[in-house]
C-alpha cells in the first residue's frame, strides 16, 4: 500500500508542475489559435476598487490619467468599500479631472464594490485594476486591441514583479511568477486562461453578470463565466502592470492561502467547471487550478508513505525531501534578504503548498 500511495502522490505532483507544462508546450505548437488584434479605440471604463488605500490612491489615479488613450473615451471609476482612512477624500481630489468616485459606508467586500462600480460603467470594454500596481502607458490600448477579435471576451494583462533596483525580480517569488506566466501564455495560445491577473484585466461589458457577495477571486470567476458563455479569455504580455515583489515569504504565503481558499469557493459556486462537456478548457482547469489544490495533500501523502519505505532509492528520496524542506524553512525564517533570494529559490513555492496542509 505504501508503494502505491508513494508513486500515485509523486506522479500527481510531477504532473502538475512538470508534466502539464510539457503537455502545454506540445499542445500549443500543434493547435495554436491566433488572436486578430487591431488598433482601435472603443469606449473604456477603468474600474478600481479600493478599501484603505490612502498611500496608493494619488499615485494610482495620476497613473490612470496619464494613460495613452483618448480622454473622451476613457471613464475612470473608483469604487470605495467603506474606507476608514483618507482614501475617499484623496480620491475626490481628482473629481475635477473626470474621475468618478462612489463610496459605500458599509463593508461589502471586493465583489460588492465591483458590482456597484459596474452600475456606473458606460464603456464597451471594462478594465479592472487594483490600487497598488501601476499601468504601462500603453496598457489599456494593448488590452482593447484584442477585442477586435469577436471570439475574445476577456483579456488578462501581464503583472511584472520588480525588485528594488527596477529590474524584474529574480528571487523565489519572481522566478515562480515567470513560470506561472509561461503557463498562462501557452494556455492562451490553445484556447483560454483559467483566470486573469487581478491587477490588470478587461472584459466586454455586456458579458458581465453581478458577482455573489462571497466571491473570493473575481479575476477567476468573471473570466471563467465568459469562457463558459462561449468566448475566449486570453493572456496578452504586451499589456503590463508593475508592482514591487512581495517583501517577505510570510506575505507571499498569506497570498497563496487566499488564492487556494478562493479556488475551493470557485468550484463550490461553479461545479460545471469540473464537467468536461460544459467547460471547453476542462483539462486546463483541472491541471492548473484543481491540481494546485490537490498538491499539498499529495505532498503530505508522499512524505507519510516514504516513512514506511526507508530503504534503497526510497531512503535517498526521503533524505532529499528532508533537505528540500530544510532549505525552504531556512529561507522562510531567515531575516537576511540575500539568503532568502539565493539559498532556496526553487524550494519555496512547493514548500508553501506543503505548509498549507
Amino acid at each position: 500500500m505504501a508503494h502505491a500511495i508513494f508513486w500515485a502522490a509523486l506522479t500527481c505532483v510531477l504532473y502538475v508542475y512538470f508534466g502539464y507544462p510539457l503537455l502545454l508546450v506540445a499542445w500549443s505548437r500543434l493547435g495554436r489559435r491566433q488572436v486578430k488584434k487591431r488598433d482601435w479605440e472603443p469606449s473604456v471604463s477603468l474600474l478600481i476598487v479600493m478599501h484603505n488605500e490612502s498611500k496608493n490612491v494619488r499615485g494610482k489615479l495620476s497613473n490612470c490619467l496619464d494613460l495613452d488613450y483618448p480622454k473622451n473615451k476613457l471613464q475612470i471609476i473608483v469604487s470605495l468599500d467603506a474606507p476608514t482612512d483618507d482614501t475617499e477624500a484623496l480620491a475626490r481630489e481628482y473629481s475635477d479631472a473626470g474621475v468618478a468616485v462612489m463610496c459605500s459606508h458599509v463593508r461589502r467586500g471586493k465583489a460588492g464594490a465591483i458590482n456597484s462600480g459596474m452600475t456606473m460603467a458606460r464603456g464597451q470594454i471594462v478594465v479592472f485594476a487594483d490600487a497598488r500596481q501601476r499601468f504601462a502607458r500603453n496598457a489599456v490600448r494593448e488590452l482593447v486591441a484584442n477585442f477586435a477579435d469577436p471570439s475574445v471576451g476577456a483579456v488578462s494583462g501581464e503583472l511584472m514583479l520588480m525588485d528594488g533596483n527596477g529590474r524584474e525580480a529574480s528571487n523565489a517569488v519572481g522566478l515562480y511568477w515567470r513560470y506561472e506566466k509561461a503557463i498562462r501564455s501557452m494556455e492562451s495560445d490553445i484556447h483560454s486562461v483559467p483566470g486573469a491577473s487581478g491587477s490588470i484585466y478587461a472584459i466586454r461589458r455586456e458579458l458581465f453578470r453581478p458577482l455573489p457577495g462571497n466571491t473570493f477571486l473575481d479575476d477567476v470567476t468573471i473570466p471563467m463565466r465568459i469562457v463558459l458563455s462561449g468566448k475566449r479569455a486570453i493572456f496578452d504580455s504586451k499589456a503590463r502592470a508593475y508592482d514591487c515583489v512581495t517583501e517577505t515569504p510570510e506575505q507571499e504565503y498569506e497570498k497563496k492561502v487566499r488564492t487556494l481558499t478562493g479556488n475551493y469557493e470557485l468550484f463550490a459556486e461553479m461545479p460545471q467547471l469540473l464537467l468536461p462537456w460544459r467547460n471547453p478548457i476542462f483539462i486546463q482547469m483541472v491541471s492548473h487550478k484543481a491540481g494546485r489544490l490537490i498538491v499539498p495533500h499529495c505532498l503530505g501523502a508522499l512524505f507519510a508513505a516514504n516513512l514506511f519505505l526507508l530503504h534503497g532509492f526510497y531512503l535517498l528520496f526521503f533524505a532529499g525531501q528532508l533537505a528540500w524542506y530544510g532549505l525552504a524553512v531556512m529561507g522562510w525564517i531567515s531575516s537576511a534578504q540575500r539568503f532568502r533570494r539565493q539559498a532556496a529559490p526553487a524550494a519555496i513555492p512547493l514548500a508553501e503548498s506543503r505548509k498549507q496542509i
